[in-house]
């Protein structure tokens, strides 16, 4: 299920950002970004709908991941009130 990351609470969305960027390993390009920059990049991404947060009912676990790899189209985005 797709959670519209402005429904989550600020310090909370901040903190699965972070989670999600240490999860993610080492860089290994030329250029080494700080995690505030990696964070900053993430949350952008958000914003302008590139990654989306996404809940698994399966696993019980939530994920921020790139749309092009969840599988879902802008039509099958959960709103919840």
């Amino acid at each position: 299920m797709i959670i519209p990351w402005q429904h989550i609470n600020s310090e909370t969305l901040d903190s699965l950002i972070e989670a999600f960027v240490l999860r993610e390993g080492t860089d290994y390009g030329e250029q080494e970004f700080l995690l505030e920059q990696k964070v900053a990049d993430v949350r952008h991404q958000l914003i302008i709908g590139e990654a989306l947060v996404v809940w698994s009912e399966v696993q019980e676990t939530i994920n921020i991941m790139p749309r092009t790899q969840s599988n879902v189209s802008t039509f099958s985005i959960e709103e919840s009130s």
